[in-house]
């Protein structure tokens, strides 16, 4: 078992540097010049699955006023915020210590999370089949009232990296060995996930319990400019957690477990988790940008051989993301026992 992994967490984990990826050239020729990009995703996701990009083209006025609308949204009176709660469309208010991963390969979470979420996804417009025939998670979003430009900057904000996100798409091919072009049609429509997290200060924490308990993300790629507070701790293929440094002009980027398995484990889905702080609250963006819901992806052809043969099943991102989403979460089931303790501790620290 990984250093740390289970128990309390260590009260000092030591920091690593990361690789940082210099976006400016590439976007400015308008994805034309690639130059040594491609080398160095593959060398970072190959290695440890989480690199900074700078010279990203994301505002900072744009991550100022984000950061301010998530603060916001969690200042607001809890009955503001329950009347939203999370639907079976994955989309609206999660409570502190309402989640769980509890098909962690490397840790045995067995408590539930103390941090509060607000969850939007990609807006499909109404007469998207998959929406009108009722398919879990087409559906529109839960929208707060009486915080101003909210409901715009968040728009925004998913627009601007979604965006961003499908502009590297030539970059992950190439690091692949894949023509540039060969994601696209995979992304056409895609699905869009966006988590406004609030991590109140937890005094005494429990042993094995976390802000977020040690997990893989679900999708393609992760976006997550840098917090105030920190918190993030990463599982090196050492077996140890470290920090990543404060980059405040940056934004980290890692792979998630459907990349992983496309790629045959040749990109490594990073575990990770967050400590939550003793005294301050901290908020947190994390923004995934993933394939579309409905193609389904066989295992890259570069990533496969007669000695190599696939590792995993062919599958949609919405069978793989819909398993995840019912072992994960108590209101797709399944969590019966444990939201019975839940419901007998406080969850408002």
């Amino acid at each position: 078992m990984p250093d740390g992994a289970s128990g309390t967490p260590a009260a000092k984990t030591e920091y690593r540097d990361l690789p940082i990826i210099d976006l400016g050239q590439f976007l400015k020729s308008g994805g034309d010049e690639p130059g040594t990009l491609p080398e160095e995703i593959r060398h970072a996701c190959e290695n440890i699955g989480f690199f900074f990009i700078v010279n990203h083209g994301v505002s900072e006025d744009l991550l100022k006023r984000i950061f301010e609308q998530t603060e916001a949204f969690h200042d607001l009176p809890l009955d503001a915020k329950t009347a939203l709660n999370i639907n079976m469309n994955q989309r609206g208010y999660i409570a502190p210590k309402a989640t769980m991963v509890r098909h962690s390969t490397y840790n045995e979470n067995n408590k539930f999370d103390t941090n509060a979420t607000m969850v939007f996804a990609t807006e499909y417009p109404e007469d998207n089949p998959h929406r009108q025939a009722g398919k879990w998670f087409y559906d529109g979003n839960q929208w707060p009232d009486g915080l101003p430009g909210f409901t715009e900057t968040v728009r925004e904000y998913m627009a601007t990296l979604t965006s961003l996100g499908k502009s590297m798409l030539p970059l992950w091919a190439r690091a692949l060995d894949l023509e540039p072009c060969f994601f696209d049609p995979y992304f056409e429509n895609n699905y869009t996930y966006f988590r406004m997290a609030h991590y109140p200060p937890v005094t005494d924490l429990e042993e094995n319990e976390f802000g977020l308990g040690p997990h893989a993300d679900t999708g393609f790629m992760t976006f997550l400019p840098q917090a105030d507070v920190d918190g993030l701790e990463i599982l090196d293929v050492d077996g140890k957690w470290f920090r990543p440094p404060q980059m405040h002009d940056a934004i980290l980027v890692n792979t998630g477990q459907f990349l992983e398995r496309w790629s045959n484990d040749r990109f490594r889905a990073t575990p990770h988790r967050v400590i939550p702080p003793k005294e301050v609250d901290r908020y947190s963006i994390a923004l995934f940008v993933n394939s579309a819901f409905e193609p389904v992806c066989e295992c890259l052809p570069t990533c496969t051989g007669p000695d190599n043969p696939p590792k995993y099943p062919t599958q949609s991102y919405y069978d793989f993301y819909l398993w995840y989403m019912q072992n994960t979460y108590p209101h797709y089931g399944g969590f019966e026992e444990e939201l019975a303790d839940r419901d007998k501790t406080d969850i408002t620290r």
